[in-house]
Order: C-alpha cells, then structure tokens, then sequence
C-alpha cells in the first residue's frame, strides 16, 4: 500500500480527491496538507507531524501550485532540493494549463504534471490510473523509516 500526501488549499478539492480515491476501490492511504508550509512540515516532521505513525512518510505527492503562504512551484523546489526528500515523486495536480507553469515545475523537478479534471469520474479514472501506476507498476524509492 502507497501512502499519498496530497497538498491543496481547496478543501472540496481535497474531498473530491478522497471521495476519487474511494469510489476507484482504491487501497492508498491518504493524507492531506493545506498548502507548501505544511506540506514541507510534514515531511521533515516538525510540530504537529513529528509523530510518524500519525504522518507516514508519503509514497508519493500530489501536489497544488497555487497554494497559500508557499506555493507548490516553492514548495516543489524546496522537496527536490533537499537530500532528505528529494527522491518522493511529485505529480503536480492542478487547474493551471499554463505553458509556464509546465516547464517550471518540470524544471523544478516534477516527476509528472495533471490539469485537474473538471467532473468526477474523470477524476476517478485519474486517481486509478495513478495508483496503477505508481502503486503497481513502478518501483518506488524505500520508505524513510529513519528519524528525518
């Protein structure tokens, strides 16, 4: 089972992620941050998310660009430029269709970029699609269970 740490400001987005997921069959296990701030914190395990059995370290990301306080192009360039978190694949998931917001988060590092579906079961078959791929048929990086 992938743990999936999904960083949007949008609480309905996050909700329609998780209801996605569900209704998908999906055995990921989810969890959400509200913008880059904690998406960062959680991963380097500061305050709230220090425990690691209540934030697992994420099998992968799902991340928002406009985001609040740091957005997901400063946040992504944050993750990949770090040692200790670099290697997490980042799928940028967002309403942008912009060619600059393409190239720069692909230059920052993305391992892929998805203009968020506009109806559900659209984004049904978006999050099956990801879990079959990134749950199945790749081989992701080992899981951090090492103090961060």
């Amino acid at each position: 089972m992938i743990t999936l740490l999904l960083a949007d400001d949008d609480p309905d987005d996050r909700l329609l992620v998780e209801e996605a997921l569900e209704e998908g069959g999906s055995e990921i296990q989810l969890r959400s941050v509200e913008d880059g701030e904690e998406l960062v914190s959680y991963l380097l395990r500061r305050g709230r998310y220090a425990d690691p059995a209540l934030s697992p370290y994420p099998s992968l990301i799902l991340l928002d660009l406009k985001m609040p306080r740091k957005d997901g192009h400063e946040a992504l360039k944050e993750i990949k430029g770090d040692p200790r978190t670099r290697r997490i694949p980042v799928v940028v998931l967002t309403t942008s269709k912009a060619e600059e917001d393409v190239a720069r988060a692909y230059d920052s590092g993305a391992n892929s970029f998805v203009v968020k579906p506009t109806d559900f079961q659209t984004l049904v078959e978006v999050m099956k699609t990801m879990e079959g791929y990134w749950g199945k048929t790749v081989t992701l990086p080992p899981e951090r269970n090492e103090a961060l």
